[in-house]
């Protein structure tokens, strides 16, 4: 059984592997086979704090397993939030969220997810997020098919 506990820079050891197995997953979304940098996630981690962004983790037997960094930008927001595989299942995720939402009560928190990540889409309905804020929309890289389309209310978009 674990603990959240909140992150300080004394911490980004333990911290910055875990960020760098989050950003290679969000590229694994996009298809991209990525490599995990833990310098750059270190960098990253570094900016969080400097920049006040409230960090915690999930901490089991003295080891990290799993983060959530929060911003407040005139709403809250989750930056990330990424439990390890062998780990999912067993209330990290939900202890994190939770330690966040207490941040930000009473308001709700803001979720940026991509479109691919099923496992968090179905993790935020369980919680009762499932009202779509807005849509991110960019022109296609160069070279890039869209592998389908998809329609919110009235506009279709190449997804």
């Amino acid at each position: 059984m674990g603990a959240v506990v909140p992150c300080t820079p004394d911490d980004l050891h333990k911290l910055s592997p875990l960020l760098a197995k989050f950003r290679a997953a969000l590229k694994a979304y996009k298809g991209i086979i990525a490599v995990e940098n833990t310098e750059a996630a270190h960098e990253e981690a570094q900016e969080f704090f400097a920049a006040g962004f409230p960090i915690f983790a999930y901490e089991e037997k003295g080891a990290f397993v799993g983060y959530i960094v929060c911003r407040q930008d005139g709403a809250w927001w989750v930056e990330q939030l990424y439990v390890l595989p062998t780990h999912r299942g067993r209330g990290a995720a939900e202890a994190l969220y939770a330690a966040a939402e207490k941040l930000a009560a009473p308001d709700t928190l803001y979720n940026w997810v991509h479109p691919n990540n099923d496992g968090m889409i179905r993790f935020l309905a369980k919680r009762g997020y499932d009202t779509l804020n807005l849509i991110e929309i960019r022109k296609k890289y160069e070279g890039e098919e869209p592998r389908e389309r998809i329609a919110v209310g009235n506009n279709v978009f190449n997804y």
